[in-house]
């Protein structure tokens, strides 16, 4: 069974950072990712990185603000928000599968519990 824990979500003013992470346990898995959704919306694709080749993909609304990133030896992604922006407040989850990266909600087999991001104007 794999479990994820993310922490680090918090407040933060506008332009401000964060930094989240998420520790997995249990088996191995190739992608590790996160998602956000807002109230009232649907859980969208944040960004992913592959633990087999380091690749990573990240949602045009977050390119050049955030980046992801992981320790292997920790099996731990983090994901660091810079620049941050009032409509980028969101539950944000880790995800986690088996396979190349995704950006679609459906194919991750694992899920964290959520972390809370409020980002004030």
């Amino acid at each position: 069974q794999v479990q994820l824990v993310e922490s680090g979500g918090g407040f933060v003013q506008a332009g401000g950072s964060l930094r989240l992470s998420c520790a997995a346990s249990g088996r191995y898995l190739d992608t590790m990712a996160w998602f956000r959704q807002a109230p009232g919306e649907e859980r969208e694709f944040v960004a992913a990185v592959s633990w087999n080749d380091g690749s990573t993909d990240y949602a045009d609304s977050v390119k050049g603000r955030f980046t992801i990133s992981g320790d292997n030896a920790k099996n731990t992604v983090y994901l660091q928000m810079n620049s941050l922006k009032p409509e980028d407040s969101a539950v944000y989850y880790c995800a986690a599968r088996y396979g190349s990266i995704s950006s679609g909600r459906t194919a991750y087999d694992y899920w964290g519990q959520g972390t809370q991001v409020t980002v004030s104007s």
